[in-house]
């Protein structure tokens, strides 16, 4: 009798730690998010361009993206998430004091943003009358005790590094990049009207200790992109976010006749500047994973931290770091052609 009153409590507890765990999977967090790879999608039944048809050849242009969702209770209390290639991340890094709607329109206003400058970029790039207005590069803040802050302060608009001009984040990374910490810059600035040049040694990057930076925190204002002289629409059927506007640039490219993926399908990220600089973006594992199990051929993403973090997760498939637009033609024009020889 009384090993059967054991055997029911033991599976009784059995029953209510099952009940427990459905339970801590089912309900929604409100501490994290769960960042999940979704396989790169090929651009060109997206993309609309009256009059124009594009020739599928084998290969094609891709971008990638992320699926996002609140994570499960269980996944707070395991710290970490339960699906394979996921990232859990605290809601303030996602979508920082905004509502979640709010995110979600700002996400959409960006991707819209992203598809006008790849589409004047890209057209620009074609010989087509674009008028593009730069932007300003314009500092924010100074990072306390960078030897920037004896020279630059925040208002200060920034206009060249080492003679070479700054017209995006994108343009001012890669010109420092070159760099190592330690190294001395030629920084051109501007403050109230007045142009002035001076010397700035980089430090240490916080996010790479082995990349330069001269601790400043900068803005991009300004910059304005007139009537395109060709319609352009793609719908990423919901997709959010400006991290698609490389591939996106490469696409319509394609699609304009010119042969640019040369048969390969090629998957793309980062973040386009009206300058044609490649910007970073987020989220590189989930999207690497992404585009590989898409079985593309290569995948072009930003240079630095994001081509060193897809390399982590590559498992075969071929990365390609790019720092702008025309750097990323010319990577895929030098690769051999896979299309099929003419007879």
């Amino acid at each position: 009798m009384r090993s059967l009153t054991l055997a029911r409590a033991a599976g009784a507890g059995f029953v209510l730690a099952v009940v427990a765990l459905v339970v801590l999977y089912l309900i929604p967090s409100n501490k994290n998010y769960v960042f999940l790879p979704d396989r790169a999608h090929p651009l060109e039944p997206l993309v609309r361009i009256p009059g124009k048809h594009a020739e599928t050849h084998g290969g094609g242009v891709y971008f990638v993206d992320v699926r996002l969702r609140k994570a499960h209770l269980l996944e707070d209390l395991l710290g970490r998430p339960l699906a394979r290639g996921a990232t859990l991340l605290p809601i303030r890094d996602v979508v920082g004091t905004a509502t979640e709607k709010q995110q979600q329109r700002v996400d959409i206003t960006a991707m819209q943003q992203s598809q006008k400058i790849a589409a004047a970029v890209a057209l620009k790039r074609l010989g087509y009358h674009v008028r593009i207005q730069l932007p300003s590069v314009v500092i924010r803040g100074v990072l306390r005790k960078a030897p920037a802050g004896r020279v630059l302060q925040a208002g200060d608009k920034l206009l060249a590094v080492n003679g070479k001009q700054v017209h995006s984040l994108g343009r001012l990374h890669e010109l420092i990049a070159s760099h190592r910490p330690g190294d001395r810059l030629r920084i051109t600035y501007s403050r109230s009207g007045r142009r002035t040049t001076a010397t700035i040694r980089t430090i240490a990057s916080q996010d790479d200790p082995q990349a330069a930076a001269i601790g400043i925190l900068v803005d991009e204002t300004g910059g304005s992109i007139g009537k395109l002289p060709i319609q352009v629409r793609i719908d990423t059927r919901g997709v959010g976010g400006p991290s698609a506007g490389l591939a996106f640039a490469l696409d319509l490219t394609e699609e304009l006749g010119h042969d640019v993926d040369r048969g390969y399908k090629v998957a793309a990220t980062g973040e386009l500047a009206l300058d044609g600089s490649v910007l970073p973006i987020g989220a590189i594992k989930q999207k690497t994973i992404g585009a590989r199990e898409a079985g593309v051929d290569v995948f072009l993403v930003p240079a630095g931290s994001n081509a060193r973090g897809a390399r982590k997760y590559a498992h075969g498939l071929r990365i390609i770091p790019v720092q702008s637009f025309p750097q990323a033609l010319h990577a895929l024009a030098t690769l051999p052609s896979k299309h099929p020889a003419s007879a």
